[in-house]
């Protein structure tokens, strides 16, 4: 398992990067990543605080131009055809800043609005949505007075307002109640089950070993490992093939001062 170093995007993948490289100084945040999603699945990306996820996902959708590579959504390459591919994806950047002296209801149609949908729809679709996040009953309330994890289903909501056939998410889950998570996701396999694909990024093992049917491990800017779940998990739990892969772990024998102290409290 590894990147794929085929030049051309597959047929039938959703998300298909080749050779994307991103510095930043003389931090080389992705180095060189290829790789593919398939369509229909649902990926999680993995990796520790700084692996190159956010930048990775970012390149893929269009928020940050690659210094070089190249990254094809159903097909079409982004950079190329920018408006074409991104009515093709819904996304959900890490640190969203949204237009947050709107409501809730009014976030939602302005988002609706802005990718060229007609006012009766918006207002079906804001409706739905605004249901299927229960968030109904804060239509009306200012952004701004959202908790953090009503702010990140607002967000999520407004990525998938025009339907898009791919949905690209930054640490979905993160501040959000368990019983809103759980919502979440029930959503997002429906919608694979209905042939749209997601990508997720997450370092919440646990959550994308039972979520995802597809997983990609990244650690310093590079590639380490990729397919199904199962095939990266090799007959161990992700979390343990992850810290295999990824390495990294420390012992803790020098806090034994730390043991003594509580011993003899």
């Amino acid at each position: 398992m590894g990147g794929v170093t085929d030049p051309s995007p597959p047929e039938h993948a959703a998300l298909s990067l080749r050779k994307l490289w991103k510095r930043f100084g003389d931090k080389v945040a992705v180095a060189g990543v290829d790789l593919d999603v398939p369509a229909g699945s649902f990926f999680g990306l993995v990796g520790p605080n700084g692996a190159g996820k956010t930048t990775l996902l970012s390149m893929a959708t269009g928020l940050l131009r690659p210094d070089a590579g190249t990254a094809h959504v159903l097909g079409t390459d982004l950079w190329a055809h920018p408006d074409e591919v991104r009515a093709r994806l819904g996304v959900l950047p890490d640190g969203v800043r949204l237009f947050d002296r709107l409501t809730g209801a009014q976030l939602l149609t302005y988002a609706g609005l802005l990718r060229g949908l007609d006012r009766a729809t918006v207002a079906e679709r804001t409706e739905d949505l605004l249901h299927a996040m229960d968030l109904a009953g804060d239509r009306d309330t200012f952004v701004v007075d959202y908790s953090a994890g009503m702010t990140k289903k607002i967000a999520l909501a407004s990525a998938m307002i025009h339907a898009p056939r791919v949905l690209v998410l930054d640490e979905p889950f993160e501040a959000v109640d368990p019983i809103s998570a759980a919502n979440i996701r029930d959503i997002l396999h429906v919608y694979v089950a209905d042939g749209g694909t997601v990508v997720v990024s997450s370092h919440v093992m646990d959550l994308v070993q039972r979520m995802c049917s597809h997983v990609a491990i990244i650690a310093g800017g590079r590639l380490l490992a990729t397919g199904t779940t199962d095939e990266v998990r090799a007959g161990q739990s992700l979390e343990d093939r992850f810290v295999a892969l990824v390495g990294g772990r420390r012992d803790s024998e020098g806090l034994a001062w730390l043991r003594s102290s509580s011993a003899s409290s």
